[in-house]
């Protein structure tokens, strides 16, 4: 609160003493109430305080404090009343010596008139300052608004200030579209009859493992692996379930080149599957994929 501009300028104002008397109690309220106002009217009084110091002490003559003591006699004195004659004119009054009293005021004014005139252009400074803090801050609010204006709602500015509209081209890539064709492998073992069914579309990479002859012992898991000489070492495809058919998408994170040129195979592992991420036992089934069914030509032109 200490801070703006309208407090700032009451603070100088007290410490020069330009306030009336409702303005000077209000100011003394908001002290009691506001330690840093405190603190921001004390920083004014030092800083015009060396103001009392350009007013220099005048030492009266002597004949000030001489006429001075003169006069007071002069009316503390009783006066006798005198007896004259009826016809004899009255006697003229003695000469009274001026008293120059105003003496010592009369060299003492240019000083304080100086000094009052220094005072008033302080606090009429002040008030300018005052006027021109409020005049610039009512120009930055408008400026504020006018550039929220340009960024959110342009059009309701003038045609001269509306900001141009700028074209900017983005080139969007688009993924090439895989064919829809579907490959499949049959899992078998030294060419006995088949144990899975390995399906993949190639538009999607999601494969279908059906289970054709395979049966799973007590205890154990069937589990598909991906090998291929692209990969440091097997990858695994997850258990195959115990229905007819398995579904899994984990072939979208390869290459259409790796998952076609691939080998498939089938291990046991315990329930689960293999708690090391590596077959912990030789391949039972495997198999390569072949084109099954042919991606779809786009129709003619007619």
């Amino acid at each position: 609160m200490a801070d703006s501009e309208d407090h700032i300028a009451l603070a100088a104002e007290y410490a020069l003493g330009t306030l009336d008397a409702e303005e000077r109690e209000q100011v003394e309220t908001m002290m009691a109430m506001d330690k840093e106002f405190t603190a921001l009217v004390q920083a004014w009084e030092f800083r015009l305080g060396p103001l009392n110091q350009m007013v220099g002490l005048v030492e009266p003559r002597p004949i000030v404090w001489e006429n001075i003591r003169s006069a007071i006699g002069q009316s503390s004195a009783p006066q006798a009343p005198l007896a004259l004659p009826p016809e004899a004119p009255s006697p003229p009054s003695p000469p009274v010596e001026p008293v120059v009293v105003g003496e010592a005021p009369v060299q003492q004014a240019p000083v304080v008139v100086d000094d009052d005139r220094r005072v008033v252009e302080l606090a009429s400074r002040l008030r300018r300052w005052r006027g021109a803090a409020s005049a610039v801050s009512a120009i930055a609010a408008a400026l504020l608004v006018v550039l929220g204006l340009q960024v959110y709602r342009p059009d309701s500015l003038p045609d001269a200030i509306r900001p141009k509209p700028r074209t900017q081209i983005v080139e969007v890539k688009t993924p090439p579209v895989l064919p829809s064709g579907q490959y499949v492998a049959v899992l078998q073992q030294d060419g006995n009859a088949p144990a899975f069914i390995l399906t993949v579309d190639a538009a999607t990479k999601n494969f279908t493992v059906r289970r054709v002859g395979a049966t799973p012992e007590p205890g154990k898991s069937f589990e598909l692996w991906l090998i291929s000489d692209k990969l440091p070492q097997p990858r695994s495809l997850g258990v195959i379930g115990a229905g007819d058919f398995t579904e899994r998408p984990v072939l979208s994170s390869y290459d259409a080149g790796t998952i076609n040129d691939a080998t498939y195979a089938v291990t046991v592992e315990q329930a689960g599957g293999s708690p090391t991420g590596m077959p912990t036992s030789a391949p039972i089934f495997s198999g390569k994929l072949i084109e099954s069914v042919p991606p779809s030509a786009p129709a003619p032109n007619r």
